[in-house]
């Protein structure tokens, strides 16, 4: 989908497109083994290899400065995770003598059987990791770098960058938390529940004050991730609901991200508010499309989203973290405002108040219709009639 979206930047950068395709396939090899690995050290080298065809893509429209901008400051803060994830990694295989997160050797299974005499190599190897992930997954206060790698980055491939890396992210840190350090919980559980809450919190402010919708959406997804949190925190219980929310925000990002390409063209590098002034008159599916994936990710009822923050609402109460599922739901309301927010000005502000918005409709090419529709139509199917989905996530369990 991600591909088919940025399909009209492939075909614009001409041979070069071949190397954009060639990274973004790259990035989705390393995502996979990053999400499938039983291993600590696979684990991290499918991270690698995402991490570093990402820089290259983030950079990929080098006329613009803010694309250079934006590739410069994901490989720094990048590596800087990098390095710490992997040294966590270094602390657990001192603690248990294994990197394996199954098996009779496993992490798992050493701390299952074996009783440490010293829990401080472990406890930092697990809050080192928790940080390199955190960052993966722009969990606050490790976001800092998502908004400006987006607004620079080129709008066709951003989608991609924000869903699949969440998704990657994500089930790592299901697997190696809920698995490898599954007896730990109360060490970490507590850790997770913290930095929900400041993704929540910190991103649904930091949203309101955005005034281009490629930053707005990267604050977007910091609360998002500190909801997708919520779920961490009820260890294997949480997993169905985690996996949920992810496929679904997944659809929606995908779906935002090709109609702010197509708004404000799929090579640049902002795309101001204003400039969505009028869409409704101008482009009226264009703007019935993108409402849509505002209310699901606002999580309004009769959308997937509706039904991805109830159920990791729940899992967080059964967890006995009911504190955490009420901040998370007062964060939820918070969040609408800048949601609503979009769809009045598509609305009910004329684009003559917005200075240099173009009268004429954005022109969409046959891809990026068929990517937007077919988001579209899935995150309400799946918020009218959830039921598929939920059949498949309901025994699933990050092995």
């Amino acid at each position: 989908l991600a591909l088919a979206a940025a399909w009209e930047l492939v075909a614009r950068l001409q041979t070069r497109g071949a190397e954009l395709v060639s990274l973004i396939l790259l990035a989705a090899i390393g995502l996979h083994l990053m999400a499938s690995s039983a291993n600590l050290v696979m684990l991290f080298l499918g991270l690698e290899v995402a991490s570093i065809s990402l820089y290259v893509v983030a950079g990929f429209t080098r006329h613009r400065v803010t694309a250079d901008e934006s590739a410069m400051k994901y490989f720094l803060l990048g590596s800087f995770a990098s390095a710490i994830l992997l040294y966590g990694i270094a602390l657990v295989f001192a603690a248990t003598g294994s990197t394996s997160i199954y098996g009779a050797t496993g992490v798992a299974a050493t701390l299952d059987t074996v009783l440490l005499r010293s829990d401080g190599v472990l406890l930092a190897g697990i809050a080192l990791i928790i940080v390199g992930l955190g960052f993966k997954i722009s969990a606050a206060p490790f976001h800092q770098w998502a908004p400006d790698v987006y607004q620079g980055a080129p709008t066709g491939v951003v989608g991609f960058m924000a869903a699949g890396v969440k998704i990657a992210g994500f089930a790592a840190m299901a697997r190696v938390l809920s698995v490898a350090l599954g007896t730990r919980a109360d060490d970490w559980a507590p850790a997770i529940a913290v930095l929900a809450v400041a993704s929540v919190l910190i991103g649904s402010v930091m949203a309101i004050a955005q005034s281009d919708i490629k930053r707005m959406l990267a604050y977007s997804g910091v609360a998002h991730a500190g909801f997708m949190l919520t779920a961490i925190v009820a260890g294997v219980e949480g997993i169905p609901s985690l996996w949920f929310y992810l496929a679904t925000y997944a659809i929606q990002l995908i779906g935002a991200f090709a109609v702010v390409g197509v708004v404000g063209g799929s090579a640049a590098g902002g795309s101001a508010i204003d400039d969505y002034a009028g869409l409704g008159e101008r482009a009226p599916k264009l703007a019935v499309a993108f409402t849509i994936f505002m209310l699901a990710m606002g999580g309004i009822p009769l959308t997937s989203g509706f039904i991805g923050k109830a159920g990791v609402f729940s899992a967080a109460i059964s967890a006995d973290y009911l504190w955490l599922a009420i901040v998370a739901l007062v964060g939820a309301v918070v969040g609408l405002y800048f949601y609503l927010r979009i769809i009045v000005v598509m609305y009910m502000r004329p684009p003559a108040e917005a200075p240099g918005t173009a009268i004429a409709a954005p022109a969409a090419t046959q891809m990026s219709r068929l990517v937007i529709w077919v988001a579209a139509v899935a995150t309400i199917a799946l918020g009218i009639a959830p039921w598929p989905l939920l059949h498949v996530v309901r025994d699933a369990l990050p092995l």
